[in-house]
């Protein structure tokens, strides 16, 4: 947290003016001037941050300085009262915390690891030697912490053996990714993810009884170019590779692929099995990611 100065000054009108943390608390508690005077004098007092300082006084709440962080910051932060629903999602509950900070280390490794130059535009596939990678969790944060770049970014569960994101962002699952590719027309596919404003989220739709055929029919590698057109990332999940060749075959539709393997747990020989699938072939594997959630 920084400390606040409440003072603001005079600026042209195309400028974007950046408020302080202080100007945020104080205008989102309704603090008066006297509040507000007390909460600087026990700041410099105590040599503290304003928000610290607000917090110890009671005038505020642990989630009110958050909230104004995540204003200040321009990071999308989950409402208080649905963060234990989504508890996956690190990343939009805490944002400012040490493992949504690696989120956004690994999304500048990985941006920097993909051509964007590359015709068609390549989707991120995120796969996994086994049942309980992580990799569901994983795909998630890393596209809310893609989305907080100002891109449109999509989401898309292509697990279609037991699809999970609907449930980690809390939407509907009634049709989705296996209704498109059982050439069945449906509206409304693509929901909008509630608070992060460019992050968009295609659900698995209902488990079919022919995954595999569906995620190897020219139908998906047509339906991620038509996506990778129109959103500025996509990123993908994928069931584990424990399954057999679907997670293989969805990366190489979408073009680029990123393992994630749980630490203490994935079996090396696995890992290098999944990574031998990638090369010589047309996926781009942006690295390999140890995973401890």
């Amino acid at each position: 947290m920084m400390t606040s100065n409440t003072e603001t000054q005079d600026a042209p009108a195309s400028a974007v003016q950046e408020r302080s943390i202080g100007d945020i608390i104080r205008d989102a508690r309704n603090l008066t001037t006297e509040e507000v005077e007390r909460v600087l004098s026990y700041q410099r007092e105590k040599g503290v941050r304003f928000g610290e300082a607000a917090i110890a006084l009671g005038l505020v709440s642990q989630d009110d300085v958050l909230s104004a962080l995540a204003q200040q910051f321009h990071y999308p932060l989950a409402a208080a009262d649905k963060r234990n629903n989504n508890p996956e999602l690190v990343t939009l509950n805490q944002p400012f915390s040490v493992q949504a900070e690696a989120f956004r280390a690994i999304r500048s490794q990985v941006s920097m690891r993909i051509d964007p130059t590359r015709q068609p535009r390549a989707a991120l596939a995120i796969v996994s030697p086994a049942i309980g990678d992580g990799k569901t969790f994983f795909a998630a944060n890393l596209a809310i912490v893609m989305a907080q770049l100002g891109g449109r970014t999509l989401l898309v569960d292509a697990d279609l053996r037991g699809p999970r994101q609907h449930e980690v962002f809390g939407l509907r699952n009634t049709s989705g990714l296996s209704t498109v590719l059982s050439g069945r027309t449906e509206s409304n596919l693509i929901q909008q993810v509630d608070g992060v404003t460019n992050l968009f989220v295609l659900p698995g739709g209902p488990l079919p009884p022919n995954p595999s055929e569906l995620v190897e029919r020219p139908a998906f590698g047509l339906l991620m170019r038509e996506l990778c057109s129109k959103f500025d990332q996509v990123v993908v999940d994928t069931p584990a590779a424990g399954y057999g060749a679907d997670s293989a075959v969805i990366a190489a539709r979408c073009g680029a692929a990123l393992v994630v393997a749980r630490k203490g747990s994935s079996k090396v020989a696995g890992l290098q099995d999944l990574v031998a699938n990638f090369e010589g072939g047309s996926v781009q594997l942006a690295g390999a990611i140890f995973n401890e959630h």
